[in-house]
This record gives C-alpha cells, structure tokens and sequence, in this order.
C-alpha cells in the first residue's frame, strides 16, 4: 500500500507540473485578450469549478466553518490578492514574450521559500542550503552590477508565489477549499471589472465558440494541477516534491527558445547559471537529508 500510495503520489506530482509547464501555450493561444480579462475569466470559471468540486466532496461544511474565523479570513484575503498579481503577471509574461523571465521565476522560487523560512519562520539553515541562497543571491546581484538590470517579472513571480505559500501554511487548508474562499474573494471584483470593461472580447456573445471555450477553461488550467499537487503532497516525501517542481519551469524554458522564439540574454545566462547551480545544492542537501532519515529510521 506504501508504494502504491508512493507511485501515485509521483504521478499526481508530475501530472502537476507538466500542466503548469504546458500552461504558456494556452495562454499563447488566447493572447488576443487582454491579460487583465483573461485574469477576470480565471477567477471567475475558477469559483464556479472549485465551488462544484467542494460541493460534490461534501467540504461545504469546511468553508461555513471558515466564515467564523475572521483572522483566518483575513489571510486568505491577502492570500487571494498574491495569488492573482501572480497570476496577472504570469499572463502578462507570456503575452509579451517574456516566458524565460517566468521560467527563472519559477526556478527562484524554491530558493526564495528557504530564505524566507529563515528569515519569517525562523528556521535553520543548513550549510548546504545557506550557500544555495547565498549563490542565488550572487546571481541577481551579478546581473545588477554587471548589465545595470534586475529580473523584476522572475523576482515578481517568484516573490507572490513564495509568500503566498508561506502564508497558505498558516491555514492548513485543503487545496480546494482554499481556493474557494480566494476566488469569493476576488469574484466580485471580476464581476464588477466585468460589468464595467468594454472591449472587442469581453462580450460572450460576439465571440467565436472556441474562443469562449478557451475562456472557459481558465477554470480547469486553474484548477486542474493545484488539486493535483495537493493529492501528491499527502503522499510523497517533500524532497522529491522539490526535486520535481523543476519540471514546469524547464519545460517552459525550452519552448521559449524553440516554439516562441525567445533568446537567451547575456544577463538572464548570467543569473540562470547562478541559479541553476543553486539549485543543484539545494537538491543534494534534500538527497543527503532524506538518506540520512531512512538510515536513521532503519537503525530506530
């Protein structure tokens, strides 16, 4: 049953982060849309999805539960907001060729949530991971000294997503419930944006049909892969849900210069080899860890 559950939680893990991956070609795809709409419609289909999932899963009770913890309603109110300039940014990415600034965020992003479990947490560094931060640091300093520039859209992205987890910690709440509560959050002001804007895609009915089903499945790319890797979550050592997170944004690095025609910049080179070389650090240090774990539990 424990490899069972082990060999399924690798296929939730990997089933995520090559939907999360993939996601520049959808929005490649809807790219005549404004990236401010398209965030409007993902919030939107998502509540409507995520609400059907809760309800069906008979966790209604979780969220009515949810309506009598003002302080826990507070962090997903700033939770909510996170996740959607995440979301808003990333769109906006990929509609203006800057899918290998997304990329780097997203390999930032493991660096950043060890930083900031030492420096908001108060966790304890080991060496291994103190030069893996230290290194990528380096990295962004380099790029800043040496081109006069900083990866604003990678640190962005990397930024929102990594505090957002560090704050959806707080709550320990189930992915989906979570994010029924977010999107409430953020529904009326999509209505209200909605009800408000006027442009050559926002009305339903002039669109095409396969115009208004991609819009459609904002909810499902959404949705689809944060229920996946929170399925993976429960079942797989955290060290080889780290070591996989690697997959989505090397995805989306190799078909920024192969299907979207992006080139590699002197300055992102610079702080992808910094980065990259963390990265190799931080997943020996996880590789050491864990097989000192099994040692231990072997010996106990």
């Amino acid at each position: 049953m424990p490899d069972t559950e082990a060999r399924n939680g690798t296929l939730y893990a990997i089933s995520a982060y090559l939907m999360w991956g993939f996601a520049p070609l959808y929005f490649k795809a809807i790219a005549s849309v404004a990236p401010d709409e398209i965030l409007m419609h993902r919030v939107i289909w998502s509540f409507f999805l995520v609400a059907g999932l809760v309800w069906f899963g008979g966790r209604m009770g979780e969220v009515r539960a949810l309506l009598k913890k003002p302080k826990t309603l507070g962090i997903l109110s700033i939770t909510a907001l996170l996740v959607g300039a995440n979301w808003l940014i990333f769109i906006w990415a990929v509609a203006n060729d800057h899918v290998l600034d997304a990329s780097l965020g997203y390999f930032i992003n493991p660096l950043l949530s060890v930083a900031l479990g030492m420096l908001v947490l108060g966790e304890r560094l080991g060496r291994l991971q103190m030069l893996a931060v230290s290194i990528a640091a380096l990295g962004v300093l380099v790029q800043l000294i040496q081109f006069g520039s900083v990866p604003w859209i990678s640190l962005a992205l990397a930024g929102s997503f990594g505090i957002y987890g560090l704050m959806r910690k707080q709550v320990n709440l189930q992915a989906s419930t979570g994010l029924l509560v977010e999107t409430a959050i953020l529904l009326p002001l999509a209505l209200l944006y909605w009800a408000m804007i006027d442009t050559a895609t926002s009305d339903l009915a002039s669109n095409t049909l396969s115009l208004n089903l991609l819009l459609l499945a904002a909810g499902i790319v959404t949705t689809l892969p944060l229920l996946a890797f929170s399925a993976a979550a429960i079942r797989i050592p955290l060290y080889l849900l780290g070591m996989l997170q690697y997959i989505g944004p090397s995805i989306m690095f190799v078909m920024a210069l192969t299907l979207f025609g992006e080139s590699l910049s002197a300055p992102q080179l610079v702080t992808f080899g910094f980065i990259w070389s963390a990265l190799l650090l931080l997943s020996f240090d996880a590789i050491k860890k864990a097989r000192q774990k099994r040692r231990a539990l072997k010996r106990a």
